[in-house]
C-alpha cells in the first residue's frame, strides 16, 4: 500500500508530534463504510505510523479511531493536511481548531469575473433537505465565514474566469464550494456545484475540482510556536492556468 502512495503524498514536515503530508486529489482522507474498497490518508497513515514503531492502539480513543487525522479535505480538493502523532497533539490541535487559531488559505478557479475583487461571505450553511450529500446557504444553517480575494482574472475559449485566495474562518463542509456558488461564481469543474453541463465542459479541461489547500498556520502542539505550512499547486492545476490567458 505504501508504494501506492509514496509517488504521491509528499511529507512536508515531521518530528514527534506531527506529521504534515501534500494530500493529492482523488484521495479520500478518512476511513468509513463507504471507502472499504479504497484506500484512504488513513490507511496509508496508520501504516506509516505501525511501520515506524509509533504506539497505536484501541486504548487510544479517538487517536486510534481518526489514525491521527486532525481535520479532512474533500477528495478531490488537494493540499496541506495535518497529521497528530500521539493523543496529546490531537486534542491540542482539534481545540485550535474549534476555538479557530488555525489559519488556512485556499486557491481556487472560479467562473466569471468575481468582483468585488476582496470580500466577506458570511452566511448559515447547512444540508439541502432535497439532496443530503449537498450543503447549501440554509435557514438555521450553522455560521460559515470566509474571506476571499482576487489574484488574477483569465480568458478561455470566450469565458472569464477567477483565480482567488480564499480564508475560511470556519469550517463547514464543502463551505468554499457552497460560499462561490451562492455568491454565482462557482469553482471550476465542481462536479456538485457548477451544475452538469458547466462541470462536464469543465472537465474536458479537468478531471477533478479546482480547488487546493494551499497554507495552513497553527500553534505547535509542544513548543507552541506558530508554525506555517505551504504546499504549491499541483500540476494539473498549474496546467489549466497555462492554457488559459491572463487579462486585467
Amino acid at each position: 500500500m505504501s508504494d501506492i502512495f509514496e509517488k504521491e503524498i509528499r511529507v512536508i514536515f515531521e518530528d514527534d508530534d506531527i506529521l504534515i503530508i501534500s494530500k493529492p486529489a482523488g484521495v479520500t482522507v478518512n476511513k468509513a463504510e463507504t471507502t472499504r474498497h479504497e484506500i484512504t490518508i488513513q490507511d496509508w497513515v496508520e501504516e506509516r505510523f505501525r511501520s515506524s514503531g509509533l504506539e497505536f492502539n484501541q486504548e487510544q480513543g479517538d487517536f486510534y479511531n481518526r489514525g491521527g487525522i486532525v481535520h479532512r479535505l474533500d477528495k478531490e480538493t488537494s493540499g496541506v493536511l495535518i497529521l497528530a502523532k500521539n493523543p496529546r497533539s490531537l486534542e491540542i490541535l482539534q481545540k485550535q481548531f474549534k476555538e479557530r487559531v488555525v489559519e488556512k488559505e485556499y486557491i481556487a478557479l472560479s467562473h466569471d469575473r468575481v468582483v468585488p475583487d476582496r470580500g466577506e461571505i458570511k452566511v448559515p450553511v447547512g444540508r439541502l433537505p432535497w439532496n443530503r450529500k449537498r450543503f447549501g446557504v440554509v435557514p438555521g444553517g450553522r455560521e460559515s465565514v470566509t474571506y476571499y480575494k482576487v489574484i488574477n482574472y483569465y480568458t478561455y475559449d470566450k469565458q472569464t474566469y477567477s483565480l482567488l485566495s480564499l480564508f475560511p474562518k470556519t469550517g463547514r463542509t464543502h463551505q468554499i464550494r457552497v460560499h462561490l456558488k451562492y455568491l454565482g461564481y462557482p469553482i471550476f469543474a465542481d462536479f456538485l456545484y457548477a451544475g452538469r453541463k458547466i462541470s462536464k465542459h469543465d472537465r474536458k479541461l479537468l478531471e477533478r475540482v479546482f480547488l487546493h489547500a494551499a497554507k495552513i498556520s497553527f500553534m505547535h502542539p509542544r513548543s507552541g510556536i506558530r508554525k506555517v505550512f505551504e504546499c504549491d499547486l499541483p500540476s494539473e492545476l498549474k496546467n489549466v492556468l497555462d492554457k488559459f490567458e491572463m487579462i486585467n
